[in-house]
Protein backbone atom coordinates (compact mmCIF):
# COMPACT_ATOMS: atom_id res chain seq x y z
CA UNK A 1 0.00 0.00 0.00
CA UNK A 2 3.02 2.39 -0.59
CA UNK A 3 3.14 3.02 3.80
CA UNK A 4 -1.05 3.29 4.12
CA UNK A 5 -1.84 1.50 7.13
CA UNK A 6 -5.17 -0.39 6.69
CA UNK A 7 -7.78 -1.12 9.01
CA UNK A 8 -8.57 -4.62 10.59
CA UNK A 9 -12.12 -5.13 9.93
CA UNK A 10 -13.01 -7.15 6.35
CA UNK A 11 -15.83 -5.05 4.82
CA UNK A 12 -15.86 -7.57 2.01
CA UNK A 13 -19.86 -7.43 1.95
CA UNK A 14 -20.55 -4.13 2.49
CA UNK A 15 -18.25 -3.37 -0.46
CA UNK A 16 -19.64 -6.49 -3.03
CA UNK A 17 -22.41 -4.46 -4.30
CA UNK A 18 -19.62 -2.66 -6.35
CA UNK A 19 -17.90 -3.50 -8.93
CA UNK A 20 -14.14 -4.20 -9.53
CA UNK A 21 -13.75 -5.88 -12.67
CA UNK A 22 -12.11 -2.81 -14.48
CA UNK A 23 -9.21 -2.72 -12.10
CA UNK A 24 -7.79 -5.58 -13.76
CA UNK A 25 -8.17 -4.36 -17.27
CA UNK A 26 -6.47 -0.75 -16.55
CA UNK A 27 -2.82 -1.16 -17.03
CA UNK A 28 -1.04 -0.84 -20.64
CA UNK A 29 0.39 -4.98 -21.40
CA UNK A 30 4.01 -3.82 -21.62
CA UNK A 31 3.35 -2.67 -18.06
CA UNK A 32 2.88 -5.78 -16.88
CA UNK A 33 5.61 -7.98 -15.72
CA UNK A 34 5.36 -11.49 -14.70
CA UNK A 35 7.75 -14.28 -14.09
CA UNK A 36 8.05 -17.97 -14.02
CA UNK A 37 10.22 -20.26 -12.00
CA UNK A 38 13.56 -19.57 -10.66
CA UNK A 39 15.13 -18.65 -13.54
CA UNK A 40 13.01 -15.85 -13.43
CA UNK A 41 11.70 -16.43 -17.15
CA UNK A 42 9.38 -13.94 -18.65
CA UNK A 43 5.76 -14.54 -18.65
CA UNK A 44 3.38 -12.40 -20.19
CA UNK A 45 -0.12 -12.17 -18.55
CA UNK A 46 -3.07 -10.48 -20.89
CA UNK A 47 -6.66 -10.63 -18.99
CA UNK A 48 -8.84 -9.54 -22.03
CA UNK A 49 -12.30 -9.46 -20.51
CA UNK A 50 -13.82 -9.47 -16.93
CA UNK A 51 -17.38 -10.24 -15.85
CA UNK A 52 -18.67 -10.17 -12.60
CA UNK A 53 -21.10 -13.43 -11.44
CA UNK A 54 -24.43 -12.17 -11.00
CA UNK A 55 -24.74 -14.88 -8.63
CA UNK A 56 -21.87 -14.29 -6.56
CA UNK A 57 -21.53 -10.70 -6.36
CA UNK A 58 -17.20 -11.40 -5.02
CA UNK A 59 -16.57 -13.50 -8.14
CA UNK A 60 -15.50 -12.59 -11.34
CA UNK A 61 -15.09 -14.47 -14.77
CA UNK A 62 -12.15 -14.32 -16.58
CA UNK A 63 -10.91 -15.09 -19.89
CA UNK A 64 -6.87 -14.07 -21.09
CA UNK A 65 -4.02 -15.52 -22.65
CA UNK A 66 -0.52 -16.50 -21.67
CA UNK A 67 2.80 -16.03 -23.34
CA UNK A 68 6.29 -17.75 -22.66
CA UNK A 69 8.60 -17.53 -25.36
CA UNK A 70 6.70 -17.82 -28.66
CA UNK A 71 3.98 -20.44 -26.82
CA UNK A 72 0.61 -19.11 -26.63
CA UNK A 73 -2.07 -20.45 -24.51
CA UNK A 74 -5.96 -19.17 -23.77
CA UNK A 75 -7.19 -19.62 -20.14
CA UNK A 76 -10.16 -18.97 -18.21
CA UNK A 77 -11.17 -19.12 -14.97
CA UNK A 78 -12.11 -16.80 -11.84
CA UNK A 79 -11.20 -14.63 -9.30
CA UNK A 80 -12.43 -14.26 -6.05
CA UNK A 81 -12.92 -11.49 -3.94
CA UNK A 82 -11.79 -12.85 0.16
CA UNK A 83 -11.23 -9.66 2.03
CA UNK A 84 -11.72 -5.72 1.81
CA UNK A 85 -9.60 -2.99 3.73
CA UNK A 86 -9.94 0.55 3.95
CA UNK A 87 -6.67 2.38 4.61
CA UNK A 88 -6.22 5.10 7.57
CA UNK A 89 -5.65 7.60 4.60
CA UNK A 90 -2.53 9.00 5.48
CA UNK A 91 -1.11 9.57 2.17
CA UNK A 92 -2.72 12.07 -0.67
CA UNK A 93 0.05 11.34 -3.70
CA UNK A 94 2.98 13.99 -4.36
CA UNK A 95 2.47 17.22 -2.82
CA UNK A 96 -1.11 15.69 -1.43
CA UNK A 97 -2.49 16.68 -4.99
CA UNK A 98 -5.12 14.00 -4.31
CA UNK A 99 -6.49 15.26 -0.73
CA UNK A 100 -9.56 17.31 -1.88
CA UNK A 101 -10.64 15.00 -4.65
CA UNK A 102 -13.69 13.97 -3.20
CA UNK A 103 -12.35 10.43 -2.34
CA UNK A 104 -15.00 8.53 -0.32
CA UNK A 105 -12.03 5.89 0.68
CA UNK A 106 -9.26 3.89 -0.62
CA UNK A 107 -8.05 0.36 0.68
CA UNK A 108 -6.76 -2.85 -0.25
CA UNK A 109 -8.82 -5.96 -1.71
CA UNK A 110 -7.11 -9.90 -1.53
CA UNK A 111 -8.23 -12.36 -3.96
CA UNK A 112 -7.93 -15.76 -4.71
CA UNK A 113 -7.40 -17.05 -8.92
CA UNK A 114 -7.35 -19.81 -10.77
CA UNK A 115 -6.87 -19.70 -14.40
CA UNK A 116 -7.09 -22.91 -16.29
CA UNK A 117 -4.97 -23.00 -20.21
CA UNK A 118 -6.79 -24.62 -23.15
CA UNK A 119 -5.50 -28.32 -22.96
CA UNK A 120 -5.23 -28.81 -26.11
CA UNK A 121 -2.55 -26.34 -26.75
CA UNK A 122 1.40 -27.25 -26.12
CA UNK A 123 3.11 -27.05 -22.67
CA UNK A 124 -0.63 -25.64 -20.89
CA UNK A 125 -0.90 -25.79 -17.44
CA UNK A 126 -3.24 -23.64 -14.96
CA UNK A 127 -2.73 -20.78 -12.50
CA UNK A 128 -3.25 -20.53 -8.82
CA UNK A 129 -2.67 -18.24 -5.84
CA UNK A 130 -3.50 -14.67 -4.50
CA UNK A 131 -4.16 -11.27 -5.55
CA UNK A 132 -3.85 -8.13 -3.92
CA UNK A 133 -5.56 -4.89 -5.63
CA UNK A 134 -5.25 -0.96 -4.52
CA UNK A 135 -8.65 1.04 -5.12
CA UNK A 136 -10.31 4.04 -4.45
CA UNK A 137 -14.38 4.91 -4.19
CA UNK A 138 -14.46 8.36 -5.72
CA UNK A 139 -16.93 11.35 -5.24
CA UNK A 140 -19.05 9.38 -7.81
CA UNK A 141 -19.20 6.06 -5.72
CA UNK A 142 -17.19 4.63 -8.45
CA UNK A 143 -14.40 2.03 -7.78
CA UNK A 144 -11.62 3.01 -9.06
CA UNK A 145 -7.59 1.73 -10.02
CA UNK A 146 -5.49 3.09 -7.24
CA UNK A 147 -2.46 4.73 -9.05
CA UNK A 148 -2.36 8.02 -6.29
CA UNK A 149 1.11 7.00 -5.67
CA UNK A 150 1.85 6.26 -8.80
CA UNK A 151 4.93 8.56 -8.89
CA UNK A 152 6.93 7.15 -5.89
CA UNK A 153 9.75 4.88 -5.92
CA UNK A 154 8.72 1.04 -6.22
CA UNK A 155 4.79 1.88 -7.00
CA UNK A 156 2.66 -1.15 -8.00
CA UNK A 157 -0.48 -2.31 -8.13
CA UNK A 158 -2.46 -5.77 -9.05
CA UNK A 159 0.22 -8.26 -7.93
CA UNK A 160 -0.67 -11.80 -8.72
CA UNK A 161 1.50 -14.08 -6.37
CA UNK A 162 1.12 -17.80 -7.34
CA UNK A 163 2.30 -21.21 -8.94
CA UNK A 164 1.71 -22.65 -12.80
CA UNK A 165 1.27 -26.33 -12.91
CA UNK A 166 1.64 -28.18 -15.78
CA UNK A 167 -1.46 -30.72 -16.44
CA UNK A 168 -1.09 -34.25 -16.08
CA UNK A 169 2.86 -33.87 -14.84
CA UNK A 170 4.41 -32.99 -11.39
CA UNK A 171 6.17 -30.05 -13.31
CA UNK A 172 4.97 -26.43 -11.01
CA UNK A 173 6.74 -23.75 -11.30
CA UNK A 174 6.48 -19.92 -8.97
CA UNK A 175 4.63 -17.49 -11.30
CA UNK A 176 3.89 -14.11 -10.34
CA UNK A 177 3.27 -10.98 -12.21
CA UNK A 178 1.77 -7.34 -11.62
CA UNK A 179 1.38 -3.96 -12.64
CA UNK A 180 4.50 -1.90 -13.25
CA UNK A 181 6.73 -4.64 -11.05
CA UNK A 182 6.76 -7.93 -10.30
CA UNK A 183 5.52 -8.73 -6.99
CA UNK A 184 7.16 -11.15 -4.31
CA UNK A 185 11.04 -11.45 -5.78
CA UNK A 186 14.65 -10.91 -4.77
CA UNK A 187 15.97 -7.64 -5.24
CA UNK A 188 19.01 -9.45 -7.47
CA UNK A 189 16.54 -9.48 -10.41
CA UNK A 190 14.53 -6.23 -10.40
CA UNK A 191 17.55 -3.76 -9.61
CA UNK A 192 15.73 -0.43 -9.88
CA UNK A 193 15.33 2.18 -7.86
CA UNK A 194 12.16 4.42 -9.12
CA UNK A 195 10.70 1.68 -11.51
CA UNK A 196 11.27 -1.47 -12.81
CA UNK A 197 14.45 -2.47 -13.83
CA UNK A 198 15.98 -6.54 -14.98
CA UNK A 199 19.58 -7.57 -14.27
CA UNK A 200 21.85 -7.79 -17.55
CA UNK A 201 21.96 -11.84 -16.39
CA UNK A 202 18.40 -12.72 -17.02
CA UNK A 203 18.10 -10.33 -20.37
CA UNK A 204 18.16 -13.90 -22.48
CA UNK A 205 15.02 -15.14 -20.27
CA UNK A 206 13.11 -13.17 -22.75
CA UNK A 207 13.46 -9.97 -20.71
CA UNK A 208 15.95 -8.28 -23.91
CA UNK A 209 12.75 -8.29 -25.92
CA UNK A 210 11.07 -5.99 -23.02
CA UNK A 211 13.62 -3.72 -22.92
CA UNK A 212 13.55 -3.04 -27.01
CA UNK A 213 9.55 -2.68 -26.71
CA UNK A 214 9.69 -0.04 -24.80
CA UNK A 215 11.59 2.13 -28.00
CA UNK A 216 9.16 1.18 -30.74
CA UNK A 217 6.33 3.18 -31.19
CA UNK A 218 3.85 0.60 -32.43
CA UNK A 219 3.85 -2.75 -30.67
CA UNK A 220 1.83 -5.31 -31.96
CA UNK A 221 -0.47 -6.93 -29.62
CA UNK A 222 0.65 -10.43 -29.44
CA UNK A 223 -3.11 -11.43 -27.73
CA UNK A 224 -4.71 -10.54 -30.46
Amino acid sequence: MNGEKLLQTNEVENFSKYDFSELWLQTDNNLVYGILGDDFQRIQIKLISISKNINNQNEYFVYGKSKVKENICEFVGKITILKIQESKREHFGVDDEFKNSGIKTQGLLTAKYEFFENKLQSHSGYFTGSLETKWFLDKDDKIQYDNINIHSDGYFNNAFVGSWKMYHSIIEKKCHWGDYRVPSVECGFDIGAAEFNIAEKYHKKGWLDSIETKKRETIKNWWE
